[in-house]
């Protein structure tokens, strides 16, 4: 059980973010998925959070995530990360600024029946922000 939770975590990193197969998020969550991320507003559901993903590839088209560590208890999965990436495209109200960045941070989900259903993600934005130039208004709207 613990190692199917892991491969379900992985396989968001690794398919939905590092392959930019969004869609693959309709086989890893549930459609009323709740994403808690203090640092991003993002709208419920599972299209909520495809947005999300997307919102992100787009300011980011090369972003990449690795898996640092990964511990799993229970219905609980925890992922240590780190991302990668360049400033491409539009983020919030912030221009494209053509600079990489790399910032970590860690995920906890939980896993019903194969499926994520919510998760807590918590990362560095300020240091993002910071890489970018740019420290005013931190919180980023994937709506």
């Amino acid at each position: 059980m613990a190692s199917d939770l892991k491969e379900i975590s992985r396989r968001v990193f690794e398919e939905v973010w590092n392959d930019k197969k969004v869609d693959v998020a309709n086989e890893l969550m549930t459609g009323d998925y709740v994403h808690h991320d203090p640092q991003s507003i993002i709208p419920a559901g599972i299209d909520g959070y495809k947005k999300f993903v997307s919102y992100y590839l787009n300011a980011f088209p090369n972003l990449r995530f690795t898996i640092e560590d990964e511990i799993s208890e229970g219905d609980m999965v925890v992922t240590r990360w780190s991302a990668t990436g360049t400033h491409q495209g539009d983020l919030n109200e912030i221009p494209r600024t053509g600079k990489t960045f790399s910032v970590t941070g860690i995920t906890m989900a939980r896993v019903v029946n194969g499926r994520v259903v919510e998760s807590w993600s918590t990362w560095d934005a300020l240091g993002l922000m910071q890489q970018l130039g740019h420290t005013v208004g931190v919180t980023t709207r994937a709506a």
